[in-house]
C-alpha cells in the first residue's frame, strides 16, 4: 500500500544537525564568522577603537563602491570571464561627471552648481558613458573573440589615461553639493527616517520568509520547523535593527551642526544634537544589491548567466545568444562602474588622478572570497558584497593599527589566495 502522508510532512533523513534543519548555507556561515572574528580582533587591538559607532559608519560607507562593482563581478567570473577595467572605467566615468557638473553644464549651458539640474544630468552622463564602453568591451569578447583578460587588460590603461586626458591631469572639485550627499557622510537620513526603513525592512523580510514558506507548501516541498523560521526571523530582523541602530549611535560634531545652522543664518539651540542615520550611499548599494538579486534569481537573463557559466558549449546548443549575453553582461558592468563612480567621487567631493587604482583587484578579490567560483556557474550577490565587507574592515583594522599600506596589500593577496584554497577544499567535500 502506498504512503499517502504528504511529502512535506516526512521526516527528512539527510537532516544530520541544526544547521541542516535550519537549511543554513555553511559558506555564508563561514564568511559571517570570518568577518566577526576579524572584527573582534581588531577592536581588542585597537582598544575597542574599532566598533564604535563612528568607525562602523566610516567602513559601511567605505566599503559601498567596491561592493556595488563586486556584485556585476559575480556575473562576470560566474560565465568565466574577468574584467581588469573596473578600476580605470571608474575613474573615466568619475572624469566625465566631474567635468560635466564643473565645466560641460555651467559653463556652456549656463546651469550653476548647486542647481537642482546638475547632479541627475551629471549622474545621466556618467551612466551614459559607463554602460557604452562596457558594452563596447562585450563586444569585442563577444563578437571577436578576443579573451576578456586581454579586452580588460587594454582597458585599464586606455581608461585610466582617457580619464587623465579628461581632467588634464588635474584634480577637479568642488563638486556639486546635491552630487555630493551621494557619498554618504553629506547625504544621511537621520534618526527617524532610518527608524521607519529599519522597520519597512524588518517587516518586509518577515513576509518574504513567510511567502516562501506558503510557496513551499504549495508546491508539497518540504519546509523547516516553525521555530527554525522563527529563529531565522529573528536574526535577520535583530541584525536590521542593530544595524540601523550603531549608525544611529553616532552623533554629528557640534562644530558640524553649528556650520551648518550658520549656513542657513539660524541660530543653533543650546544642547542641540542629531545622529547621522543611515547614508544614502548605503540605500544605493541595498538597491542595486535587491535588483541583482532579483536579476540572478528570478528573470530569464539570470538563468541565462548561469546557465552559460556551468556549460558554455551547452548553452549555445540550447539557443542561448552568448555572443550578446557577453555584451549586456559587460554593459551591466559598466553601468555599476558608472554608479560607484558616482559614490566615490561625492564621498571625496572631487575628483582625482588616482581615484578607483587597484579597484580591479579589490572587486575580484570581494566577489572571490564571497563565493564566486572561477571556474564559473557558482556566485551570490550577497557573498561578493559580504566578500568587500571583509576586505575592507581588513583594511580598515590595518590602518588603525598603523600598518603601512604595502603590507596592508600583502595580507589582501594573501587573505585572497587562502580563500581560494578554502573554496577549492570546500567544493571537493561538497561535490558543488
Amino acid at each position: 500500500m502506498a504512503d499517502s502522508t504528504p511529502t512535506r510532512d516526512r521526516p527528512r533523513q539527510s537532516r544530520r544537525n541544526i544547521l541542516d534543519v535550519m537549511e543554513i548555507d555553511t559558506r555564508l556561515l563561514g564568511m559571517i564568522g570570518a568577518f566577526a572574528l576579524i572584527c573582534l580582533i581588531f577592536d581588542f587591538w585597537t582598544g575597542g577603537r574599532f566598533l564604535t559607532p563612528r568607525n562602523i559608519f566610516n567602513l559601511t560607507i567605505q566599503t559601498v563602491s567596491v561592493a556595488i562593482m563586486a556584485t556585476g563581478m559575480v556575473f562576470v567570473i560566474v560565465t568565466r570571464h574577468i574584467d581588469l577595467s573596473v578600476g580605470a572605467l571608474l575613474a573615466t566615468c568619475s572624469a566625465v561627471m566631474a567635468m560635466t557638473q564643473t565645466q560641460i553644464l555651467p559653463q556652456w549651458l549656463g546651469i550653476p552648481l548647486g542647481s537642482p539640474l546638475i547632479a541627475p544630468l551629471t549622474i545621466l552622463a556618467g551612466l551614459v558613458v559607463g554602460t557604452l564602453i562596457g558594452g563596447f568591451h562585450g563586444w569585442l569578447i563577444g563578437y571577436l573573440t578576443i579573451p576578456a583578460f586581454i579586452v580588460t587588460l587594454g582597458g585599464l590603461f586606455v581608461w585610466r589615461n582617457v580619464a587623465w586626458h579628461l581632467s588634464h591631469g588635474q584634480t577637479v572639485g568642488p563638486l556639486d553639493p546635491n552630487f555630493v550627499a551621494l557619498g554618504g557622510i553629506e547625504g544621511t537620513l537621520g534618526a527617524t527616517a532610518s527608524w521607519a526603513l529599519a522597520g519597512a525592512a524588518a517587516l518586509f523580510t518577515i513576509y518574504l520568509l513567510f511567502k516562501a514558506r506558503a510557496n513551499k507548501r504549495a508546491h508539497d516541498f518540504p519546509v523547516k520547523p516553525v521555530w527554525a523560521e522563527v529563529v531565522i526571523g529573528a536574526l535577520a530582523v535583530g541584525a536590521i535593527l542593530g544595524f540601523v541602530w550603531i549608525l544611529n549611535s553616532y552623533e554629528i560634531p557640534s562644530g558640524r551642526l553649528q556650520r551648518v545652522f550658520d549656513a542657513r543664518g539660524e541660530a543653533m539651540p543650546d544642547g542641540h544634537s542629531a545622529v547621522y542615520g543611515v547614508p544614502y550611499s548605503v540605500l544605493l548599494l541595498i538597491f542595486v544589491a535587491v535588483v541583482m538579486t532579483v536579476v540572478a534569481q528570478r528573470t530569464r537573463l539570470g538563468r541565462y548567466i548561469f546557465a552559460t557559466g556551468g556549460n558554455p558549449e551547452a548553452a549555445a546548443l540550447s539557443g542561448i545568444d552568448t555572443k550578446l549575453l557577453t555584451v549586456k553582461i559587460f554593459a551591466i558592468v559598466g553601468f555599476l562602474c558608472a554608479v560607484s563612480a558616482v559614490v566615490a567621487s561625492a564621498r571625496l567631493n572631487f575628483h582625482s588622478n588616482d581615484i578607483g587604482t587597484l579597484d580591479e583587484l579589490r572587486v575580484i578579490a570581494a566577489a572571490v572570497i564571497g563565493g564566486t567560483a572561477l571556474a564559473g556557474g557558482v556566485g551570490t550577490i550577497y557573498g561578493a558584497i559580504l566578500g568587500a565587507l571583509i576586505m575592507q574592515s581588513l583594511q580598515s583594522g590595518m590602518a588603525m593599527v598603523g600598518v603601512e599600506a604595502p603590507y596592508q596589500n600583502i595580507v589582501v593577496g594573501v587573505v585572497l589566495v587562502l580563500a581560494v584554497f578554502i573554496d577549492i577544499l570546500y567544493r571537493k567535500r561538497t561535490g558543488v
